[in-house]
């Protein structure tokens, strides 16, 4: 059975007999993860591997684990700082911060892989204004340049851990103030202010191989008076076509306020695969997911299938244990700690 275009989530620690069926839809290829779904570590590997024996080939399993205000997984894994210190570390001392960021990404990707888990929808590749209340300190800086070295450096390590990337939000969501999880944002910038500054990341890590993109729910409305992620014009003419992008796009989740087009959300899931999105995200209302998932018929695309499937993990992963034991993640772990506690101590890596 072929991945399908849609990634959906769990309510507990336990699949139950419903969830169990939508995961086996023909429609559905991923099952995000969120702190709820946690209540030790080997409940979750052991819920890890239910769903990966449910389909073959094996779902794709992600998760928010970008460090700071936004990681799901807390107990049994490492703390990781808001990647808004590598910035500040990066004004003073960037080799230092270039260095700590391949570290960061490898240990945050290695403690993932060990359980199972395919990616997290990282890192983020938005420019801090300082005017969004969602980013801000998820955002590495606000220089592009910047942010395209250190995201460069943190994808590195990523890989190097046998996990793929994800970039978001597209085009850039820091220049606006709202929260799109709760009201629709909208940016009022020309085009070509956009690309001189926030497309300058993406299209670094586009050149770079980056595997995955995702989405923002957001308006610009001198460019196109849709949101983002059911732009036709952002995601084809301007990601596939002008940055030559040819990895995965995920949308943001079709549950926040900012995608609220309207109630049927078969309609919101066919607007963001029809603008170009390989993958639809409905977190957080389970029912909506299962209708989608019958209603959303004859849905077939090659190209996204492949795309799709380079986002599982790679490498035989050191499992929990043998990862923590290892003197590479001992050591790494050491690195990410010390700056947290002193961001400007000196770097013995």
């Amino acid at each position: 059975m072929s991945l399908g275009p849609l990634m959906v989530d769990l309510a507990s620690d336990y699949m139950s007999a419903d969830e169990r069926e939508l995961l086996q839809s023909p429609q559905v290829g991923g099952v995000i993860l969120f702190s709820r779904n946690f209540t030790s570590v080997e409940r979750l590997i052991q819920l890890i591997e239910e769903i990966h024996e449910i389909r073959h080939p094996r779902l794709l399993i992600a998760i928010d684990q970008e460090g700071g205000r936004v990681q799901r997984l807390r107990e049994g894994f490492t703390q990781l700082p808001a990647i808004n210190l590598l910035g500040q570390i990066y004004d003073s001392e960037p080799k230092r911060a270039g260095k700590l960021a391949t570290a960061s990404g490898w240990l945050m990707a290695s403690e993932l892989r060990s359980i199972g888990i395919d990616f997290s929808f990282a890192p983020i590749l938005d420019l801090n204004y300082g005017v969004s209340q969602v980013i801000g300190d998820r955002a590495f800086h606000k220089d592009p340049e910047i942010v395209s070295i250190l995201a460069t450096r943190y994808i590195q390590g990523m890989r190097n851990a046998g996990m793929q990337a994800v970039g978001k939000h597209f085009p850039g969501h820091g220049a606006v103030t709202a929260d799109s999880h709760i009201e629709l944002p909208t940016d009022t910038r020309e085009f070509e202010d956009i690309a001189m500054q926030d497309l300058i990341p993406f299209k670094r890590l586009i050149d770079n191989g980056l595997a995955g993109l995702m989405s923002a729910h957001v308006v610009y409305e001198k460019v196109d008076p849709q949101i983002a992620t059911f732009s036709k014009l952002w995601l084809q003419d301007v990601l596939r076509k002008q940055l030559e992008f040819n990895g995965a796009i995920f949308s943001d989740d079709l549950s926040m306020k900012a995608a609220d087009c309207s109630d049927e959300y078969l309609l919101r899931a066919q607007k963001a695969l029809d603008a170009g999105c390989d993958m639809a995200l409905i977190c957080n209302s389970s029912e909506n997911a299962c209708l989608v998932a019958e209603q959303l018929e004859d849905y077939n695309n090659p190209a996204s299938q492949i795309r799709l499937t380079r986002m599982h993990g790679r490498k035989d992963p050191l499992v929990y244990e043998a990862l923590r034991n290892s003197n590479e993640w001992q050591y790494a772990v050491s690195q990410i700690e010390s700056y947290q506690e002193s961001p400007y101590g000196e770097l013995t890596l």
